[in-house]
C-alpha cells in the first residue's frame, strides 16, 4: 500500500493520457490548446504498466483525464486494459462530453464504471460563452444515455465563477430534483496563467455548503477510494450536491490520490513544482523498478499544497489538472 510519511494511504490514481483539448474554456484555455512541448503522451503499452505497477501498489481506482481524453482514439482499449488490471476495482474518466452520445456506448462496453462530464452552465447561451462551443444538448443527450444505461454512475464538474454561473445555483438544484446525477461545485483555483480571472471571479463553495445545510441537505458516508468531494444528498432530490474546495481548512488531510501525466510524471500533488519523470522506468515489462521508484518518490509528499500562499507550483492552467 502507498503510504507518505503524514500516514496518508494511497487508493485513487489520477492518469492523464493527453493535455490536449479541444474546448477553450474562458477559465482554463481561453485562447485554446498551447503545445510547449513534444507530444511524446504515454503509449498504450506504458499506460498499461503504469496501471499494474500501481495496482500491485494498493490502488483500487482509476480515474482517465486529460486534457480531453476522448481525443485519443484508443481510449476504449485504455479503459479495458485499466479494467482487467489487478486490483483495479473501479475504472472513471473524465470529459467534456463534446461526442458523447457517439463514445458512450463503446465506453461502457469497454468497462467503464463512473463518468465525469464538465457543464460549466445549463444555459446553452452561458455554456457557448463559457466554453467556446455549441454543445450543451449534445452533452446531456449522452448524459440521459448513460443513466439510462445503468452501467455507469454520473457526477457533473462546475467551476464557479461569480459572473458566469455563481448566481445560478437555484437551476441546478431544480435539475438535480429528477436527475440521479451528483453535480459537484468546484472552487476556481489559481494558476500561473489566471491570476485577474482568478481575483475576480473565486466564489466560496462554503456559502453554498451553509444554504444546503440549511436547507435540509445531508452529508453523505465517503468511501476509502473517493476524491476530493464533499457530498450531500437531500429525500427530495435524485441527485446529489459535491462540494470541491481547495481553499478549506485541512482540504489535504483526506489526500487519498496522486496524479500520473500524459508525459510520464508522476505528481504527488495537484499543485507540485513540477512532476517526477517515471518515463525510463516504463520501457520494460517488469513493473518492480517502477514500483520501487514510486515508493520512494512517495517520501517528497508534503502535508498540503501551498495555494492559501498563492503557490500554484507547475500547474499553469486547469487543463493540466485533468479535470
Amino acid at each position: 500500500m502507498l503510504t507518505d510519511n503524514f500516514g496518508r494511504k494511497f487508493y485513487y490514481l489520477r492518469l492523464s493520457i493527453t493535455d490536449v483539448c479541444n474546448f477553450r474554456c474562458n477559465y482554463c484555455l481561453p485562447d485554446g490548446y498551447q503545445c510547449d512541448h513534444d507530444r511524446d503522451f504515454l503509449s498504450f503499452a506504458e499506460i498499461k504498466r503504469v496501471a499494474k505497477a500501481f495496482g500491485q501498489l494498493g490502488t483500487e481506482k482509476i480515474r482517465i483525464t486529460g486534457g480531453e481524453p476522448s481525443l485519443r482514439k484508443d481510449l476504449p482499449d485504455i479503459i479495458a486494459a485499466c479494467k482487467q488490471t489487478e486490483n483495479i476495482k473501479k475504472v472513471a474518466l473524465t470529459s467534456n462530453g463534446y461526442k458523447l452520445p457517439e463514445h458512450i456506448n463503446s465506453w461502457l462496453d469497454s468497462g467503464l464504471d463512473a463518468l465525469n462530464i464538465s457543464i460549466d452552465s445549463l444555459d446553452p447561451r452561458q455554456f457557448h460563452a463559457i466554453t467556446g462551443h455549441d454543445k450543451l444538448p449534445i452533452i446531456l443527450k449522452g448524459i440521459d444515455m448513460a443513466l439510462a444505461s445503468g452501467k455507469t454512475s454520473v457526477k457533473i464538474n462546475t467551476v464557479l465563477m461569480r459572473e458566469f454561473n455563481g448566481y445560478d445555483i437555484k437551476t441546478y438544484l431544480e435539475w438535480l430534483k429528477d436527475t440521479p446525477v451528483t453535480l459537484r461545485f468546484i472552487e476556481l483555483m489559481q494558476t500561473g496563467d489566471n491570476q485577474e480571472f482568478f481575483n475576480k471571479q473565486h466564489v466560496q463553495a462554503s456559502r453554498i455548503k451553509q444554504k444546503l445545510i440549511l436547507d435540509g441537505w445531508l452529508p453523505s458516508i465517503r468511501d476509502k477510494s473517493s476524491g476530493p468531494a464533499q457530498e450531500f444528498y437531500h429525500p427530495d432530490y435524485q441527485g446529489k450536491v459535491g462540494l470541491i474546495m481547495p481553499y478549506s481548512k485541512d482540504f489535504c488531510n483526506t489526500c487519498n490520490r496522486l496524479r500520473v501525466s500524459a508525459l510520464g510524471k508522476l505528481h504527488l500533488c495537484l499543485f507540485t513544482e513540477a512532476g517526477l519523470s517515471l518515463k525510463e522506468y516504463l520501457q520494460q515489462d517488469d513493473v518492480e523498478p517502477l514500483k520501487q521508484q514510486i515508493v520512494a518518490m512517495m517520501s517528497d509528499k508534503k502535508a498540503t499544497h501551498f495555494l492559501h500562499d498563492n503557490l500554484t507550483g507547475a500547474t499553469k492552467n486547469l487543463a493540466m489538472l485533468g479535470g
